[in-house]
């Protein structure tokens, strides 16, 4: 199966900076974005600590006996330490952490994703959109138990309070997960300064729309500023041929 791929990002309308990052392997075997927060200089140093550490520890191990499971669980918590390190030796920073996804296509073995917070992972198949990942917020664990609707998540003063994030010492879990994709899906990695403006099917839309990646993905990022672009908008798209 092949893959193409393509990411952007931006700063959006009201931020001056871009606390998100992301990393695409020119090869195709893994894809990370981070949404970097903890003012300036924080919010962009955990993003792009994140997406390093991710990076080294994949390239390093890659060729490994490690299942991916295994390979993505310990990328991220390695990310996780590192930004740690970093706080302890810049108290400037102390506060700075980063929410992640990623994904990963090993070859004999299926895709597997593994994420962070509340930057998401979709699959788009046949004009359908599919969250994959389930953000780890106060608003979405009171969706899970009724206590809110997610129409009233969207506007809801909690929906930025993250319960699980990179760069915190009770990190106990990296939600990981095997992929179900078939030839001509896409896959969306995105972070939430583009699901914070558009709903899931103004998403499909643009993804429906726009056949060709790069400009699928400019179109995104175009929608999500033309609601406001509020925060910074990151988005990585992997199309299965």
């Amino acid at each position: 199966m092949k893959l193409n791929f393509t990411g952007v990002s931006d700063p959006g309308l009201i931020r001056s900076n871009n606390q998100d990052a992301y990393y695409i392997d020119p090869e195709g075997r893994f894809f990370v974005v981070a949404d970097g927060m903890g003012g300036h200089a924080g919010g962009e140093e955990a993003s792009r600590i994140a997406t390093g550490q991710i990076k080294a520890y994949l390239s390093a191990n890659w060729d490994s006996s490690k299942p991916c499971a295994q390979l993505l669980e310990e990328a991220l918590n390695q990310a996780n330490d590192a930004i740690l390190h970093d706080q302890q030796d810049h108290q400037e920073r102390a506060d700075m952490g980063t929410t992640v996804v990623a994904v990963i296509f090993r070859s004999g073995e299926p895709p597997w994703a593994a994420h962070v917070g509340d930057s998401r992972l979709y699959r788009f198949r046949d004009s359908k959109l599919a969250q994959i990942t389930e953000d780890h917020t106060w608003v979405a664990r009171a969706i899970k138990v009724g206590d809110i609707t997610p129409d009233e998540a969207r506007n809801h003063p909690f929906r930025h309070v993250l319960s699980r994030c990179l760069g915190r010492e009770d990190l106990h879990q990296v939600d990981v997960r095997q992929l179900d994709i078939q030839s001509g899906d896409r896959l969306l990695l995105c972070s939430d300064g583009l699901t914070e403006e558009l709903i899931d099917e103004k998403i499909a839309y643009y993804l429906q729309q726009s056949p060709l990646i790069d400009k699928a993905a400019i179109a995104l990022v175009e929608a999500a500023k033309e609601q406001g672009g509020h925060d910074n908008i990151t988005i990585v798209i992997v199309a299965l041929d």
